[in-house]
């Protein structure tokens, strides 16, 4: 997701500083959650390769990945996932449709 890890003093107001046996051992900056789309998308892209060079089944489950991974609660998150696939907005929401249908029935 991007986050960093600092030494502990070097915290800062959202960094989450982690403890072992009761002393601050590290310290973990995360992303802005705008950063973290960025980040998963970078990231499907060293697995997969180019995301708009997929077939439609891939797409659909990198869609489902980025889904579970909560992309499609962000602001803008549908148009940045649909332009990282090289498909419409409406195809996303059709491939987001089809997963929850799919939910449902079982």
């Amino acid at each position: 997701m991007g986050g960093r890890v600092l030494p502990p003093g070097e915290a800062e107001g959202d960094d989450v500083v982690l403890s072992w046996e009761g002393e601050p051992a590290v310290a973990v900056r995360l992303p802005h959650l705008a950063d973290s789309l960025d980040h998963l998308l970078a990231d499907l892209r060293r697995r997969h390769g180019p995301l708009h060079e997929l077939g439609r089944r891939e797409k659909q489950a990198v869609v489902r990945v980025l889904e579970e991974r909560g992309a499609f609660v962000l602001r803008h998150g549908v148009e940045t996932v649909a332009s990282a696939l090289g498909v419409s907005r409406f195809t996303v929401y059709n491939y987001l449709n089809r997963e929850n249908a799919a939910r449902e029935v079982k």
